[in-house]
């Protein structure tokens, strides 16, 4: 029986493919990896690639993006990473706080989705 293995890969559907590339890298500091397929952008991360894409359905026919999906992103510091984002305007929808994985905050993208960050000082 074939058994699987976790998670090898992350994308998440975006409506602007340019001004999310932009949030990404300039504002949230990921690097582009060597290559990316067409209608994606591929960051460096690891241990799992994490990418964003043309949307594959009309993401305005639905109330809130990722609705029951927890996505998390590890950083080496949590607290200089939110007071960033903070200051980009991005909305800060959980405050940094002490949890199990460290330093913890949760922002909002500019496509509505939310995303927490842990780790780090």
């Amino acid at each position: 029986m074939a058994h699987i293995l976790g998670p090898d890969f992350l994308a998440l559907q975006v409506r602007d493919l340019q001004a999310s590339r932009r949030f990404y890298t300039e504002v949230l500091g990921l690097r582009e990896a060597p290559q990316s397929p067409p209608n994606a952008v591929v960051f460096a991360t690891s241990p799992i690639p994490f990418a964003i894409r043309e949307p594959l359905v009309n993401l305005d026919d639905v109330p809130r993006l990722g609705w029951g999906v927890a996505l998390w992103l590890a950083c080496d510091n949590a607290d200089e990473l939110c007071a960033s984002l903070e200051a980009a305007g991005s909305p800060i929808v959980q405050r940094p706080f002490d949890g199990p994985f460290g330093r913890t905050f949760s922002f909002v993208d500019p496509d509505g989705y939310t995303i927490t960050v842990h780790g780090g000082k």
